[in-house]
């Protein structure tokens, strides 16, 4: 298959300067502010976007160093596979986030309860329909005996050495 580029549309500006102390999850990051910046070339197309009270956010995990098809996430002491989990060093390094948006200003998306890094490549912006998203999941894996721990949950570094 032929190799697959994308081109930023914007950065992501967050209070999180390193790895370690960000949550790994947006509950995590409950009540945190930040700024999506959306490039001059791509500000028209958020047109209409006050409309909605969160965003999905697509983004390059730009500090992610190299992945292993087997992981220890944070949440558990157990390896589990890469695509069992949402550890950021992956083979294709994208990261999702579900925010709050607050307003929408000269291409600034200011959003709230937020887990990414201050300078992540923002990839796209899809606003969060919940009739199209699914709301509840009927199963959770591994998941389920660790969910308790999710919002007091930080980056201790394990994905960036």
């Amino acid at each position: 298959m032929d190799k697959i580029e994308y081109k930023p549309i914007g950065i992501i500006h967050s209070p999180f300067k390193t790895q370690e102390g960000t949550p790994i999850q947006a509950v995590g990051g409950i009540g945190i502010d930040a700024v999506a910046e959306i490039f001059p070339e791509y500000a028209e197309g958020l047109e209409d976007i006050e409309g909605f009270s969160h965003l999905i956010l697509l983004y390059h995990f730009h500090r992610s160093k190299a992945f292993s098809l087997k992981v220890k996430p944070f949440l558990d002491d157990a390896f589990h596979g890469l695509f069992a989990t949402r550890a950021p060093a992956r083979p294709n390094a994208v990261g999702i986030s579900v925010v709050r948006l607050l307003s929408a200003n000269h291409g600034k998306l200011y959003i709230r309860d937020i887990d990414i890094l201050d300078g992540t490549p923002l990839l796209d912006v899809k606003p969060y329909i919940p009739e199209f998203d699914v709301r509840h999941a009927e199963k959770t894996g591994w998941f389920e005996t660790c969910a308790k721990k999710t919002a007091q949950t930080q980056d201790d570094g394990r994905f960036s050495k």
